[in-house]
């Protein structure tokens, strides 16, 4: 059995965060709730909850991830001067020529990411979250699966991310730094992998560290260069994919900056 890396998990080069003592995922733990800071802003549970009916009408159906965007304050996680427009259904710029996705989309993913044989009748074990961005997706994330692990290879950012999720206390929720496209063997295998950002092809590392009976969720460059969004599922070692609706995200990008 590979043993787990201790906490918190970095990068062979990263930065190296103060030293804790390792310790072991219980086998079952009840699902980690966000806390809430006091005196960050807006009320926003009433247009949450809005933002969440729309998300469903549009045909996200589990309740699981209706729950975990509905706790999760988006208005938390981008720039003050766009913090009215936090529950449109609609991508922000969070800066570095990145966004945050619309939140019917994180909802989609996370659905698709969820049917897998693995995140069958509860929550899912490990995930890999490739593009932290700025930590709105892993908060979700951390809502339906019991470790996160979200790596992004944009320094700014990956600051950026910490500071949003500190006032949170996710102790579920893993940061690192690093090249998101060798993925992070030490936290292998996965239940589910999911990507913010699309390449023409899905990085070998990846499905080498997928578990089998999960899934990779990540939007990918068809022939005629528009993105579309494609499930990978890893069975008895086979990998069957499956290419969905049209989408649009950054581009996958290999090393760090």
């Amino acid at each position: 059995m590979t043993r787990r890396p201790g906490f918190p998990a970095r990068l062979p080069g990263g930065p190296v965060p103060p030293a804790q003592p390792a310790r072991k995922a219980p086998a079952a733990v009840a699902a980690p709730r966000a806390a809430v800071p006091s005196g960050l802003g807006l009320d926003s549970h009433a247009v949450r909850a809005r933002m969440v009916e729309k998300i469903a009408a549009q045909g996200v159906a589990d309740a699981r991830v209706l729950a975990a965007m509905n706790a999760v304050e988006r208005h938390r996680f981008v720039d003050s001067a766009l913090v009215n427009q936090a529950y449109e259904d609609t991508s922000l710029p969070i800066g570095l020529g990145q966004t945050i996705s619309k939140p019917s989309v994180v909802a989609r993913m996370i659905e698709l990411l969820l049917a897998a044989p693995a995140g069958a009748g509860g929550r899912l074990g490990r995930v890999l979250e490739v593009g932290t961005g700025c930590g709105y997706q892993a908060a979700v994330l951390s809502q339906v699966a019991f470790e996160v692990y979200t790596i992004e290879r944009l320094r700014g950012l990956h600051e950026r991310a910490r500071e949003n999720l500190r006032p949170f206390r996710l102790r579920n929720v893993h940061l690192l730094f690093g090249d998101g496209m060798a993925g992070f063997a030490q936290g292998a295998p996965y239940a589910g992998i999911i990507a913010a950002a699309g390449g023409e092809a899905v990085p070998p590392a990846w499905t080498d560290q997928l578990a089998d009976g999960g899934r990779i969720v990540a939007p990918m460059v068809m022939p005629q260069g528009r993105q579309a969004l494609v499930v990978i599922e890893k069975s008895a070692g086979r990998l069957a994919r499956t290419i969905l609706e049209g989408v649009h995200f950054v581009p996958l990008k290999s090393g760090i900056a």
